[in-house]
């Protein structure tokens, strides 16, 4: 094993972060890709609007239970074991997907992936935060929060670009050379480096955590399909909040806890926890609608849908790529930085929810203003975390960071999904599960323009609830944020 000084910094570390930002990308790819292919898999598997959110959130779901396992498990038994264990299981699960035959089977190869995408997402950013010195993380941050947009745009046209020329399945299998190239790369360059002491191993708060997490997304995901106060839900939603209570009990009692609970006594920690969850829930839940307003609402293909999705990632890349995020952020502070990001996408949300229907320039408005807030509040969020943990639990840092966008992003697809089904429902006259299931059934054309704009009004309203969910988080971050900077300040003075 090789521990990478922090004061120097690694001699080859800018191309390490290139390395382990190739093996995000195959995350990122599969979750953008899998959106725009939902009038595919409508059509080719029968698979109804409650079967794509399941073939969405069951990755979130096994994910969402395991990050904060697999960054405890790769600061004990090293962070470059780990990267290359979520690379081959990653890959492999893409395979089974692309050869799945059946809605079921999706799913479940879908769950398998979450396995290798826990592993990646925890260590990729562990790995980032110990190769760079402290002055530098911010902009590494920043190039691996635009590989994630990046992700977000390349899917896309990806996915419509595989859709226009191959069956669905495809869409998972072009993760397979991203996945042979990552491996080939982490095991040439990537130092490998773990926690310098051996605490014991927290096996019973890896499974309480695991269980406490699972049951949590499982109830939101249920949520809209069996009702809030169905019994499925409300048990479901009981057992996690009960198994989390006594993984809060057990890690506050034991001495080497996987997860140390004096982290939320930082207030900067807690700020951007709070900020994190609620940007996360927001965009998770409108974007996901965005591209099914582009395809069901405004007719556009698979390929040209990715193509109107782009500007929002591309903005991005452009913006963290070239520094400017991070020399913003560095002017004006990190509670700042966060509010005025925060406030950009908001506006963007609002932007889509009312002028899309007006053509693609309200689209485009929102895109732009969505990219520009997530390159300047995405980074600032994300380093406001890992910077307010010891450089030594870097893994189990990268794994709440994880767990927090998983949490707001599955939250966001359920509820906000909820918000569209309900409005569409209430305003369409025909029964049906989806939009294509109602136009199928309809009868005139007056009929069919009727459920469109009972979707679009579904859209709109759905998205505006986003938009004011994104705008609090900033609000409530930027405050939790500033107030912990005044009481350092405070602190320095009497010192």
């Amino acid at each position: 094993m090789s521990t990478v000084p922090a004061p120097q910094g690694h001699p080859q570390r800018w191309l390490i972060l290139g390395v382990i930002c190739l093996a995000q990308l195959t995350v990122l790819l599969d979750n953008t890709v899998l959106n725009v292919a939902i009038p595919s898999l409508n059509r080719e598997l029968g698979a109804a609007t409650s079967d794509i959110q399941w073939m969405i959130n069951a990755y979130s779901l096994v994910q969402s239970g395991l990050l904060l396992t697999a960054g405890s498990a790769a600061d004990r038994y090293g962070r470059k074991k780990m990267l290359i264990a979520g690379l081959a299981l990653f890959g492999l699960g893409s395979l089974v997907a692309g050869l799945a035959d059946s809605t079921p089977q999706l799913i479940a190869a879908r769950a398998g992936m979450g396995v290798g995408g826990a592993l990646l997402l925890t260590t990729t950013l562990a790995v980032a935060m110990q190769i760079f010195t402290p002055d530098e993380q911010p902009k590494a941050i920043g190039i691996w929060s635009a590989v994630n947009a990046l992700g977000f745009a390349a899917g896309p046209l990806l996915g419509g670009f595989m859709l226009n020329h191959f069956w669905w399945g495809a869409i998972f299998l072009i993760n397979l050379p991203v996945a042979a190239l990552g491996l080939a790369a982490v095991v040439a360059l990537v130092p490998e480096s773990k926690a310098p002491r051996g605490d014991r191993p927290d096996l019973l708060g890896a499974l309480l955590s695991t269980i406490g997490m699972t049951a949590l997304v499982y109830a939101i995901i249920s949520g809209p399909e069996h009702g809030w106060t169905s019994g499925r839900v409300l048990l479901t939603a009981a057992i996690a909040l009960l198994v989390l209570g006594g993984f809060a009990y057990w890690e506050s009692r034991i001495p080497h806890p996987m997860l140390d609970l004096h982290f939320f006594r930082d207030r900067r920690f807690t700020g951007a926890v709070a900020g994190a969850v609620l940007i996360t829930f927001g965009m998770g839940g409108a974007l996901f609608l965005l591209t099914q307003h582009l395809q069901f609402v405004l007719g556009y293909g698979p390929l040209e849908a990715g193509l109107r999705t782009a500007p929002l990632a591309l903005s991005v890349v452009a913006l963290n790529f070239t520094g400017l995020s991070a020399k913003w952020t560095a002017r004006l502070g990190t509670p700042l930085s966060i509010a005025l990001g925060m406030v950009l996408m908001s506006g963007g949300l609002v932007s889509i929810a009312t002028l899309a229907g007006h053509g693609y320039g309200g689209t485009l408005l929102g895109l732009l203003l969505i990219g520009a807030g997530c390159a300047v509040a995405n980074p600032a969020m994300a380093h406001a975390i890992m910077s307010a943990i010891p450089r030594e639990k870097a893994g189990v840092g990268a794994g709440i960071n994880g767990t927090l966008a998983e949490f707001g992003n599955g939250l966001g697809v359920a509820v906000l999904g909820a918000i569209l089904n309900s409005r569409f429902a209430a305003l369409i006259p025909v029964a049906a599960t989806s939009l294509p299931a109602a136009l199928a059934s309809a009868g005139s054309g007056d009929e069919r323009e009727r459920i469109t704009d009972a979707f679009s009004s579904g859209l709109e309203t759905s998205q505006l609830v986003g938009a004011v969910a994104v705008l609090l988080g900033g609000l409530l971050a930027a405050a939790l944020l500033r107030r912990a900077e005044r009481a350092d300040s405070a602190v320095a003075v009497s010192a």
